[in-house]
Parts: C-alpha cells; sequence; structure tokens
C-alpha cells in the first residue's frame, strides 16, 4: 500500500512538473507568435489594400518573384521549404530553419503586394514552425518535445491570424498524421493559441470571417441537399489539389531554373489579369468569400481561382493554400447550394467548411472552424459535410508529408503519405 501511494506521488509530480514546464514554455510561443502573427496579418491586409488601390502593381510581380528567389538563395536555401517542411518536422523527420521565418513573412508579403493568388496560412505554418524551433533550442527540449513545441508554434500563429484559437489547436494536433490526434500537444498548443489570440484581439484583430446563417430547420430534405453539397465538395477538393500538383509538375519540369521559373509564372498571371481585371482573383480574395457569404458569386470563380492559385504557387511564389480553399468552396457552395434549393450564403459557409476539410484531412478542425466563424446552430449540417468530403476526398490532400495513418473506409493501419 505504501509502495503505490509512492508510485502515485511520483507519477503526480512528473504530470504537475511537465504541465507547468508548457504552461512557461508554450507561454512564451505564444507571446511570440501573437506578435509574430499580428505583425503578419496587418502587413498582409494592408498588401492587399495596396495593390486594390494601385492595380499597376500587377505588373511588377515578375520582379518581385525574382526578389523572393533571391533571398532565398542569399539565405542558403536554394530547394524549396514549405508547410511540408514543417510537418516533417514534427515526426523529427528534418529541421525547420529558424531564417525561414522572415524570409516567409518577407516573400509572402511581396506576393499579396504585387498581386499574386495565395493565403497566409501556409506561412502561418511556417512561421509558427520558425518559432517553435527557436523556442525550442533555447529551452533545450528534446526531440520528442521539440514536436510538441512545433505545434504549440503553428497553432499560436494560426490563432493570431484568424481568430480561431480552437480551430488552430486541433488543425495542428490532426494535420501531421490523419486517424491520430497528437493529445499530447492539446495543453501546449492550446496555450499557445489563447495567448496569440488574446494578443492579437488587443490590438483589434478579430475573427477573419465572421457571418450569421439562415441555417434551415433540420429535416430529410436540408439533410439531402447537405449531403449533395458535401459530395461536390470532396470532388472539388481532388480537383483543387490534381491541378495544383500538375500544374507545379510542369514548372519544374519546364523551367528547372528557379529564376526562370518565378518569373514566367510572375508574366503568366500578369497576363491572367489581364483576361480577369476585376482583381477578384488576385491576393487573398477574401471580398470575393464574403460576397459569397452574403449570396452572391460568379457559377465560374472558384475554377477560375484554381487556376490563378496553381500558377502563382506552382511558379514559387509564397504564401498558402486555404484561403484560395475558402474561397473555392464558397464560391462553389454559392452556386450549387442555390441550385440545390438552399439558402446561397448558408452553402457558401458549407462549401468553405467542407472543402477545406477535404484538402487538409482535418474533419474535427473544421467542424470547429464552422462553429466559430458561424456559430453553433449550424452544426449538425457542419459535421454531415464535412464527414462525407472527409470520406469522398480519398487520400488526396494539400500537403505531400501528410501521413495518412487509418484507412478513410475501414478500421485499417495504412500509413501512407497523402498523394
Amino acid at each position: 500500500m505504501k509502495y503505490k501511494i509512492k508510485s502515485r506521488v511520483k507519477y503526480a509530480r512528473i504530470f504537475v512538473r511537465s504541465f507547468f514546464k508548457w504552461l512557461l514554455i508554450a507561454g512564451v510561443v505564444g507571446v511570440i507568435s501573437g506578435g509574430v502573427g499580428t505583425l503578419f496579418r496587418l502587413s498582409v491586409e494592408n498588401a492587399n489594400v495596396l495593390r486594390q488601390a494601385n492595380t499597376w502593381l500587377i505588373f511588377l510581380l515578375p520582379l518581385g518573384g525574382l526578389l523572393i528567389v533571391g533571398c532565398y538563395q542569399l539565405c542558403g536555401i536554394k530547394s524549396p521549404i514549405g508547410t511540408d517542411r514543417v510537418i516533417g518536422s514534427v515526426r523529427a523527420e528534418e529541421e525547420v530553419p529558424v531564417i525561414l521565418g522572415p524570409l516567409i513573412f518577407v516573400s509572402t508579403v511581396i506576393t499579396h503586394l504585387l498581386g499574386g493568388s495565395a493565403g497566409r496560412e501556409g506561412a502561418a505554418l511556417q512561421l509558427g514552425g520558425s518559432i517553435g524551433t527557436h523556442v525550442g533550442k533555447l529551452f533545450r527540449l528534446d526531440e520528442k518535445d521539440m514536436s510538441l513545441i512545433v505545434l504549440s508554434g503553428m497553432s499560436g500563429v494560426f490563432a493570431a491570424l484568424f481568430g480561431t484559437p480552437l480551430t488552430s489547436v486541433f488543425f495542428a494536433l490532426e494535420v501531421i498524421s490523419v486517424g491520430v490526434i497528437y493529445y499530447s500537444g492539446l495543453v501546449p498548443c492550446l496555450v499557445s493559441a489563447l495567448v496569440a489570440y488574446s494578443i492579437s484581439g488587443y490590438f483589434g484583430f478579430d475573427l477573419e470571417i465572421e457571418k450569421v446563417l439562415a441555417v434551415p430547420d433540420f429535416g430529410l430534405f436540408p439533410v439531402l441537399r447537405v449531403a449533395v453539397l458535401g459530395v461536390c465538395c470532396a470532388v472539388l477538393s481532388i480537383l483543387y489539389i490534381f491541378t495544383m500538383d500538375r500544374v507545379d509538375d510542369i514548372f519544374e519540369k519546364f523551367f528547372k531554373n528557379p529564376y526562370l521559373r518565378i518569373l514566367t509564372g510572375g508574366i503568366v498571371i500578369v497576363g491572367l489579369s489581364m483576361l480577369f481585371p476585376s482583381g477578384h482573383y488576385n491576393g487573398s480574395g477574401m471580398g470575393v468569400i464574403f460576397q459569397a457569404l452574403d449570396g452572391e458569386a460568379d457559377w465560374w470563380a472558384f475554377l477560375v481561382k484554381i487556376l490563378f492559385t496553381a500558377v502563382t504557387l506552382g511558379a514559387g511564389f509564397k504564401g498558402g493554400e486555404i484561403v484560395p480553399t475558402f474561397f473555392i468552396g464558397s464560391t462553389m457552395g454559392c452556386f450549387v447550394g442555390g441550385l440545390l434549393g438552399l439558402d446561397p450564403g448558408f452553402a457558401a459557409a458549407i462549401g468553405l467548411i467542407a472543402t477545406f476539410c477535404a484538402v487538409v484531412n482535418s474533419p474535427v478542425a473544421s467542424i470547429l472552424l464552422g462553429i466559430e466563424l458561424f456559430g453553433a446552430q449550424g452544426l449538425i449540417f457542419f459535421g454531415i459535410a464535412c464527414s462525407i468530403s472527409y470520406m469522398l476526398s480519398g487520400y488526396y490532400g494539400l500537403y505531400g508529408s501528410q501521413k495518412i495513418m487509418y484507412s478513410k473506409t475501414k478500421a485499417k493501419y495504412i500509413n501512407i503519405n497523402a498523394k
């Protein structure tokens, strides 16, 4: 009996010590992530405003691309480093260079300022990974703890950018290995996300997207319509990922030189911008997302955005794929939902959430995203659409280093990389 008491006290000390350790270290990560994320959000938003007020800046995009490649080369990074590298670092497969943080910050702002089509969450994950790596080294964490601190950095910057702390936590925990949630990272990620979110809020930043939806009453026909929309989101996600991969392959095959590659991509985007002079497809496209949530979207908008984004990122410009995912999901949902008899604004929200779920294979984070952005009234419909889009999107994913640990169709361990 005495031995059992000593053993329990020993284990209690371990857990308490670990808890306070992560409160301290993840709190430090959250403070840095909140400050950097807030500055990054401010920079990107101002870059988009400046570009919209000065449409001639699009003609400088090819030169901006050369500057981006030059910065990476100057810092000794010759091969592309993206979100896949951060995901790999969580599994201790490779390390995130600390210099990646400043590089992705500057290059993403350049991409948005000059009219490239990209998001910023890819940069957020890379910034967070870089911050987590740096703090982990300062505290001399071991290999396993370094993985958790990288996750907490990802959560912190994501929360500061989007104002969705719970989504940020579960996105970081889910996106690494599909079918396995790193619950050991729950406290570090939550602490970092809440601290970063609070700092962002202190400077006046709140939810990136916020909308009250016209949620239909629960019933057979609304459920069937949302289910069909979930199927459409799965198909759209596959089209999006396939296009991104094929365009990237084309650029890599025909333009081995990174300078020539990004110069060509910049020229193509300038040409596309002349064909579609509205400016809706340049930058993040947040204005179009808001219009879709208000029930207005051109039926072709999601197809054009896929093309713009695939060329921008495939050529080597920096940014993320998730805000473009919000764009294509919301505009497709708005159009298809109207055909199905759903309220177009509500359908746009479903499209945004379910397409995000399909491309990142993170259903829990996606459902939480719906709640944080649109409220809990549509929770059942969020769950239906995300479940269907998650399963029917197969093993495709935006991040090639993402591991699909368990089958989506049966309780079977498969351990493969996303396609």
